[in-house]
């Protein structure tokens, strides 16, 4: 009983140490010069993320010439684009300018727990995009009843759940963990490697968790995304119509160009820098898929698409703006591109 009692008091302590531990983002600290120029270009950066990305939603929202399924998966991918940009870059942002570059254990947790749900829903988000768009190219004729929209739903829906689902189950391996009182974390987020990295106790079934979770979740999203391609791709090539195959392959590249990318860089930082001997690299690899990847999705898929260039022309030409040069430019310039 007492060896009990003493067990459970020694996990307590060990619970109430970490929670009161602090950890350092050095960021890009070790570059002074750079603070200011730096903060510019994220916050450039995030504003064009949160107006590109709900601009896309209201866009898509409030003009019926979108309420298709592929608008709908669409104005999800936007979302999830906003929030983990949201998640991450605000403290980026915060970090670049003061000089107090503390984050509390709970608050690092919580970052690392948000980002993780936005990050993998995305994943499964983009492979079910390729699905509906090998549906839509091989199978046109039946789109319709093999694309319903409560189908549709269950695989955002289901997107969201596993999310979910993995960021619980590593977050709840990493609150395992006991830390020391001040750790310094080498990066400008919480990521799982480095706050395991400056974990006090054995790390080694955190690490195995999120490896055989993050190679699940690579392997069998790549393959839903590859598979489809393949098909489409075939497909394509028989098309008499040129134009129709000129639509599907525009329509695809937007999409493989967002998956190669997201999964590039992903496979890059955990693959290619997986013995982190260059601490800048790795910085520079989570910036991109964390900051600009979110800034870069609506710009490649509706720069070049003529329905939302359309639903963007008439929802200006409905209000007063119309009237103010600055805006009549931008709009003149969005229309060229």
């Amino acid at each position: 009983m007492a060896s009990n009692n003493h067990h459970h008091k020694n996990d307590w302590n060990q619970e109430n140490q970490s929670a009161g531990a602090i950890f350092m983002l050095l960021g890009f600290s070790e570059y002074p010069e750079l603070q200011m120029p730096l903060f510019m270009v994220f916050l450039t950066i995030y504003t064009v993320t949160v107006v590109g990305n709900l601009g896309m939603i209201v866009i898509i929202r409030i003009n019926p010439k979108l309420h298709t399924l592929m608008y709908f998966f669409l104005s999800h991918l936007s979302f999830v684009d906003f929030c983990y940009s949201s998640v991450v870059t605000p403290k980026l942002l915060e970090n670049l300018v003061v000089e107090d570059r503390t984050i509390s254990f709970t608050g690092c947790i919580m970052q690392f727990f948000l980002a993780c749900i936005f990050v993998v829903t995305e994943t499964f988000m983009l492979a079910a995009m390729a699905y509906d768009r090998f549906v839509a190219v091989c199978n046109p004729l039946l789109y319709k009843v093999a694309m319903s929209l409560k189908f549709c739903f269950l695989l955002v829906t289901a997107s969201y759940a596993w999310g979910i689902v993995c960021s619980l189950t590593f977050t709840y391996f990493l609150l395992t963990l006991s830390f020391c009182e001040t750790n310094f974390i080498n990066n400008f987020l919480c990521e799982h490697a480095v706050i395991v990295a400056l974990s006090c106790s054995d790390p080694y079934i955190s690490q195995m968790i999120i490896l055989v979770s993050a190679t699940f979740n690579e392997i069998n999203t790549l393959m839903i995304i590859l598979t489809p391609y393949i098909f489409i791709f075939i497909t394509i090539m028989k098309m008499p119509s040129t134009g129709r195959g000129h639509k599907a392959i525009s329509t695809c590249a937007s999409h493989l160009t967002t998956i190669t990318i997201f999964h590039g860089t992903i496979l890059f930082l955990y693959c290619a820098l997986n013995s982190k001997g260059s601490w800048l690299m790795v910085k520079v690899a989570s910036v991109f898929y964390t900051v600009v990847i979110p800034m870069l999705n609506p710009l490649i898929y509706n720069l070049r698409n003529k329905d939302v260039k359309e639903a963007v022309r008439k929802l200006v030409q409905s209000y007063p703006v119309t009237n103010c040069k600055v805006c009549k430019d931008v709009f003149v310039h969005f229309q060229r591109m």
